[in-house]
């Protein structure tokens, strides 16, 4: 593959998409390789713009639980209807649901 950066407008061409395939040793034809490098093309270019987004006053954040999330009372609710929802089950007996074994 060569070394050369993508050009200034970050186009992905299928030569480059056929090449990369190549050399991961995975089959994709001609029109797959277009659709790949249009839709890479694409992220690129979203690319482009979340990098030129202002965020001079925006603090980074260091873990995604930092954000601010609202929850709710953790209370247990008793009007759960136990034979609604099992009429859906394909298999329940004294109200539990049946389920194939996995495990020898």
């Amino acid at each position: 593959m060569s070394q050369q950066p993508l050009t200034s407008d970050n186009h992905v061409s299928r030569e480059e998409i056929l090449e990369v395939a190549n050399l991961a040793r995975l089959g994709v034809d001609e029109n797959t390789a277009d659709s790949y490098a249009a839709d890479i093309t694409k992220i690129l270019k979203m690319m482009d713009i979340l990098g030129n987004v202002d965020t001079t006053d925006i603090k980074p954040l260091s873990n995604i639980h930092e954000a601010c999330q609202e929850l709710r009372a953790d209370v247990a609710k008793h009007d759960i209807n136990r034979e609604r929802n099992q009429s859906v089950a394909p298999a329940i007996e004294d109200g539990l649901y049946l389920v194939p074994q996995v495990i020898e």
